[in-house]
């Protein structure tokens, strides 16, 4: 059935969901369905239903279903914190996950506990697996087999509403075999995985509209023109109300400026396109006037908003990692203006020198290059960035920490050459962690934490750390690398 024998329940899961991976029927389902994309949804059905489910019963599931570029997992975790603080039993579904698969499907915003994913998938795996040989052999891939997994666990457990992330696109995603969400949302639109959804912006707004469903309200944040235009086009042609999401500061301050629980600027058109879609949900599922949807309502649910990985500050110490997963050029631009403005916070308050390093590392076919050297005047070869292995650069070394002014991306304040760009490739995310906390962050200098020490000549270049009174660390480039640093950084993640 699976080739991996004597593990742990959970294990044993969670190897048979790594299965479905690389396996040579979901490959040939992809070349198959990659020029016929609306055979992805009809692939889903099939599978949905060999698994027990039939599309129906997802309409009990009272779903909001987001997508975007960027930002979209962020406006569901805003989202279903305001709707939990109300008493809802709520489902969450996002992706990818940081460390542990569990954490892609939560209940009540906790990540499902291992025993309860341990007993679901194995219901639905079975249930799959029994019927594989009449359907040719197929298996789901991975995040289909999640998705159902998902679905079958929000109807299991009673949620009283569900929060959909799509995956990739919209129109062809897995997850929009929905046929009646409540409401759904776009955030932010961008460049990002143009081999499946296009190479304009124009073309990836198509695909994100393709959430649109007969008289379902939906809610954008502003979009640059071409795209606001297509997804007007798409919402008029499929019959859905679309509104533009106010900007936050437009909202009615009665009981002082809104604090919200993720940092950031950008987090602030996320947080309105989240009041929209909650406010919507409760008037159109709930009796009207049963909830108080007054805007203090909700701002607890704003400040209490965790969502780990995405402008997530850890003090260790003498070292602070600022950890993001920014993962296109407008993300990094996004990213660095965050933490310019809050590194720059910290460091008033040093009373010393501060040393600001990148750890970064990219994934799939982004352009590395463009995120680092276009938009934030950092040289780097394409050889570098093309490496699999975490990259590290000391962007600067201050001499006194009053000579910080008005922040800028990567800033160059106090540069002291030749300290400045120094660009180091690691075999793995530990030893870069080690080498840049120098010994000086007590979690990593664990017994249990040994890397093969790297060579003398790059020791050598440690220098600035071992000096410096804080060290500054910005983690960025993909989710795949901050979930590797928080694994280390981080022991509840480990659990």
């Amino acid at each position: 059935m699976h080739s991996c024998v004597l593990f742990l329940p959970l294990q044993d899961a969670v190897c048979t969901l790594n299965t479905l991976q690389t396996n040579a029927c979901a490959l040939e389902q992809v070349r198959r369905e990659r020029g016929h994309p609306q055979l992805q949804l009809q692939a889903m059905r099939g599978f949905l239903e060999r698994a027990g489910l039939v599309v129906e019963e997802l309409d009990h599931l009272n779903i909001i279903h987001v997508t975007g570029t960027k930002g979209k997992g962020s406006t569901c975790a805003f989202t279903e914190q305001i709707l939990r603080s109300y008493g809802f039993r709520t489902g969450f579904y996002s992706s990818p996950h940081l460390v542990q698969v569990r954490e892609r499907i939560r209940i009540n915003g906790k990540p499902i506990g291992k025993e309860l994913f341990t007993k679901y998938f194995w219901q639905v795996y079975g249930r799959l697996y029994e019927t594989k040989d009449t359907h040719g052999g197929s298996m789901p891939a991975y995040f289909r087999f999640l998705t159902i997994l998902a679905f079958h666990i929000f109807l299991q457990e009673k949620v009283d509403l569900a929060v959909i992330e799509v995956g990739i696109g919209g129109a062809y995603d897995c997850t929009n075999i929905i046929r009646r969400p409540w409401v759904c949302g776009i955030a932010s639109l961008g460049i990002d995985h143009t081999s499946i959804l296009g190479d304009t912006i124009e073309k990836i707004a198509w695909q994100k509209g393709g959430i649109f469903k007969p008289g379902v309200p939906a809610f954008t944040v502003k979009q640059p023109d071409s795209p606001m235009m297509v997804l007007k086009e798409r919402a008029k042609e499929i019959g859905c109300p679309l509104w533009v999401c106010p900007e936050l500061e437009e909202y009615p301050a009665d009981s002082g400026p809104l604090r919200l629980g993720l940092a950031g600027h950008h987090q602030r058109s996320n947080a309105s396109l989240a009041l929209q879609l909650s406010h919507s949900w409760l008037q159109r599922r709930c009796l009207p006037g049963r909830w108080d949807t007054s805007l203090s309502s909700w701002a607890v649910g704003l400040e209490d908003t965790e969502w780990p990985g995405r402008t997530q500050t850890l003090k260790h110490g003498p070292v602070t990692y600022f950890l993001d997963g920014a993962h296109t050029t407008r993300s990094m631009l996004a990213c660095v203006s965050w933490f310019s403005e809050v590194a720059s916070q910290h460091e008033r308050t040093t009373g010393g020198p501060v040393v600001r390093v990148l750890l970064f590392n990219a994934t799939g076919e982004r352009d590395s290059a463009a995120m680092l050297n276009t938009k934030h005047s950092i040289n780097v070869s394409q050889s570098q960035m093309m490496s699999a292995h975490p990259v590290v650069m000391v962007l600067s070394y201050t001499v006194h920490s009053e000579s910080f002014q008005t922040p800028s991306p990567f800033p160059h304040f106090v540069t002291l050459q030749p300290y400045s760009h120094k660009t180091l490739v690691f075999p793995c995310i530990l030893s870069a962690l080690q080498w840049l906390s120098q010994g000086r962050d007590s979690v990593l200098a664990h017994p249990d934490k040994r890397v093969i020490p790297v060579k003398p000549s790059v020791t050598a270049k440690a220098a600035p750390l071992r000096d410096a009174t804080g060290i500054h660390v910005l983690v960025a480039g993909s989710l795949h690398l901050v979930g590797g640093v928080l694994k280390h950084l981080d022991p509840s993640f480990a659990s």
